[in-house]
């Protein structure tokens, strides 16, 4: 099985089955013997299997889940707490939706990069059909009227000659990068350290600090309605949504705040990770005694400002580029067809 660890769609199947069956009254050691009993994949079965053996020994489940090595620190984390805390079955139920939501998460972002690298993808084909195929059989039309393209076009279409001649450079280029892509998916090393790179790097600025602040809110909200404290909340919930500089530094100044005796809104508020408005929520919901329903609300409307904002990125994206191409297009076919047209009204 070695350390791969398991993806979230499965993650959150698993944790929903579990707490419907300990909620039912089955032991965590009769749960997990259903599960495997229905497994259909062979992988998944062998991970409940070492779960299964782990707990016939009389381990904690939490312990169980570590020695499987196929599951996320951040769910080991969670359930020894529900463990301790005796509210498994809750904390269970709260991954279920906390992996569900990473899936949505994660299908938002794939579908935001998907449409505009499509149009991308179809603009440049475009201009390059134009540039490689149309524009000489233009310029054969204009050798036999005895006249040239514009200078723009005959730019182009020199342009489009040479890369036809580097066609074999080119396809060589894109099989490398392509192997290279392979690679760092192939590499867990090399793609974490990318993913490092690129999060310390851009993690705190535009859609992706909204992305890490709505992570550190949801694990904050399943933090508190698992019975953890405070300040290890805070801690977990750094250890999911962190990895760049600005945003590990937020989380270093809630907990100062914390320390200081300021209340979980003010530190929230005051390092940058809540709005004044969603402060001013936690506020009221800590008061009433209902801080972790405030914070489940303020992390549903921070899952809906992610969803706003990818979508005002695409919206911006999508017309850009049409926009771009039509008038790259236009620009060709004018160089070519007013020359052409000319030509024509002077022969008429």
């Amino acid at each position: 099985m070695g350390k791969k660890v398991l993806n979230n769609t499965y993650l959150s199947m698993l944790c929903a089955e579990l707490a419907m069956l300990l909620d039912a009254g089955l032991t965590t050691g009769d749960s997990v013997q259903v599960l495997k009993d229905d497994e259909p994949g062979k992988e998944g079965k062998a991970i409940l299997q070492k779960l299964t053996d782990s707990l016939e020994k009389g381990e904690h489940f939490s312990q169980a889940l570590q020695n499987a090595e196929a599951f996320p620190k951040y769910m080991i984390h969670m359930v020894e707490i529900g463990e301790r805390t005796g509210r498994l079955v809750e904390t269970l139920r709260a991954l279920a939706e906390y992996y569900e939501r990473q899936v949505r998460l994660s299908v938002t972002i794939k579908n935001s990069v998907l449409y505009p690298a499509i149009l991308l993808i179809l603009m440049i084909a475009v201009v390059l059909v134009l540039i490689v195929q149309v524009l000489p059989i233009f310029n054969d039309v204009f050798a036999r009227l005895g006249t040239q393209m514009s200078p723009l076009a005959t730019a182009l279409m020199n342009f489009g000659g040479w890369l036809g001649n580097a066609a074999v450079a080119i396809a060589a280029i894109f099989a490398a990068i392509f192997i290279i892509i392979i690679l760092i998916f192939s590499l867990p090393s090399l793609r974490t350290a990318l993913s490092k790179a690129f999060t310390n790097k851009w993690g705190s600025k535009g859609i992706f600090g909204k992305i890490a602040s709505s992570r550190f809110i949801y694990a904050m909200r399943l933090s508190m309605a698992s019975g953890l404290d405070t300040g290890d909340a805070i801690d977990l919930a750094a250890q999911v949504s962190g990895g760049s500089k600005a945003i590990d530094e937020k989380h270093r100044r809630c907990t100062q705040l914390i320390s200081e005796g300021k209340p979980l809104h003010e530190a929230m508020t005051g390092a940058g990770i809540l709005s004044g408005q969603d402060g001013k929520m936690l506020s009221i919901g800590t008061r009433s005694g209902k801080s972790d329903q405030a914070m489940a609300e303020i992390a549903r409307r921070s899952d809906l400002d992610v969803s706003d904002s990818m979508d005002r990125i695409v919206g911006r994206i999508e017309p850009t580029l049409v926009i771009i191409s039509s008038v790259i297009v236009g620009i060709i076919l004018l160089s070519v067809m007013l020359p052409l047209m000319g030509i024509m009204t002077a022969i008429g």
